[in-house]
């Protein structure tokens, strides 16, 4: 197990090997670039791997002005279960929520899911 967080475990290091399951928790939520970050995450999968990721879905828009989540001032990007189906289809992933706010992509070119 690798290690990487900006500010609590700032090492680079782990950022230039591949893993088998990477793990994004209460995270992505604070991208200011999330295209660059989940970039950065995806090329950090082997083939076959596991990319998980935990995140506040958003909810319906009627509830978004009064949502605690969003009024986190660290939080600046939210995402819904689409957000993730779409990314995984242009990455050629699959894509599995399996319970509430937690989405499992798949990269191709291992054990089909």
């Amino acid at each position: 197990m690798a290690l990487f967080d900006p500010f609590f475990a700032p090492d680079p290091a782990p950022l230039s090997a591949l893993y088998d399951f990477v793990t994004c928790t209460e995270v992505a939520e604070h991208f200011h670039y999330p295209d660059r970050e989940f970039a950065r995450l995806r090329g950090l999968v082997r083939p076959g791997g596991w990319l998980a990721i935990m995140t506040c879905f958003q909810t319906e828009d009627a509830h978004f002005a009064n949502w605690h989540y969003r009024k986190d001032p660290t939080h600046v990007v939210f995402y819904r279960e689409q957000t993730f189906r779409h990314l995984a289809h242009v990455w050629g992933w699959v894509c599995e929520v399996p319970g509430k706010d937690v989405v499992l992509m798949q990269a191709p070119g291992g054990a089909p899911a």
